[in-house]
């Protein structure tokens, strides 16, 4: 396994990390936003407030991308193991 190779699946590895943390972070990311542009209109200072909204965002984008997710991670997986003996060979 060359220093190219050990790159390249660290290259992969961040993409796919990426990829199944978005749906998560964006979302929130805009319902923080949102919290937050209400609670300046208002005047409303209550951590809670910014808090259980955001969670239960997150807690439903979990809900509705975990199969997704899933299937992403599992595929990343066994593309890697497939990769390993061709990657084994090379050294």
């Amino acid at each position: 396994m060359s220093d190219a190779d050990v790159t390249e699946i660290a290259a992969q590895t961040m993409m796919v990390a990426a990829k199944v943390a978005a749906p998560i972070l964006l979302t929130a990311l805009l319902v923080g936003f949102l919290i937050s542009l209400f609670q300046a209109a208002t005047q409303i200072q209550e951590p809670t407030l910014s808090f259980v909204p955001k969670m239960i965002a997150v807690a439903i984008a979990m809900l509705v991308t975990g199969n997704w997710v899933l299937s992403e991670l599992v595929s990343f997986t066994q593309t890697l193991f497939d990769q390993l003996p061709a990657l084994l060979d090379r050294t």
